[in-house]
């Protein structure tokens, strides 16, 4: 499977930095979730449809922020803490692999300086927010619904196809 992204090369797009055009083709199926309109790309792959004229297009976007949890100082510092130690640890055993003495003393040095330097900064950043952020949160862009288009000349049997798969659904 490969992942587009608007400014991707491939198939359809006609140099390195290619713009965001606007999608082309006629409607063969609608659908209410991605997971429904990518089942039905595979139903026609499966089935030997020419599926290099289909395009998935999200229609009416939305991000979509998904409350995960409550903010306290505990939570923030022991993250803090923990992202600092990873990246102290980090810096400390390449450190320790270049270093002509002992390797202890550069990986255990690492590890307290970053979580003090964690600490701080996860600390600094949450008291700038005075209190207005108490909550942490996913962020996601979905669609309202994902049209499956194809190119007009294999539409009319996409969308038969499509059809038979879900009157068997």
């Amino acid at each position: 499977m490969t992942t587009a992204t608007p400014f991707a090369t491939g198939a359809n797009s006609t140099g390195v930095n290619a713009l965001p055009t606007p999608p082309t083709g006629w409607p063969i199926g609608s659908y209410a979730t991605y997971e429904e309109a990518q089942r039905a790309v595979d139903h026609l792959a499966d089935n030997d449809f020419p599926v290099a004229d289909v395009t998935i297009v999200g229609v009416e976007p939305m991000i979509v922020e998904r409350v995960t949890g409550r903010l306290t100082w505990g939570r923030v510092l022991g993250a803090g803490a923990a992202s600092g130690a990873w990246f102290g640890l980090f810096v400390g055993l390449l450190l320790g692999l270049f270093s002509t003495g002992g390797a202890l003393a550069p990986i255990v040095t690492g590890l307290l300086v970053g979580t003090v330097f964690g600490l701080a900064s996860a600390a600094t950043r949450y008291a700038a927010t005075r209190g207005k952020r108490d909550f942490a949160s996913t962020t996601q862009l979905v669609a309202g619904r994902y049209d499956v288009l194809s190119h007009p000349r294999s539409a009319e049997r996409g969308r038969e196809m499509l059809t038979a798969l879900a009157w068997r659904s």
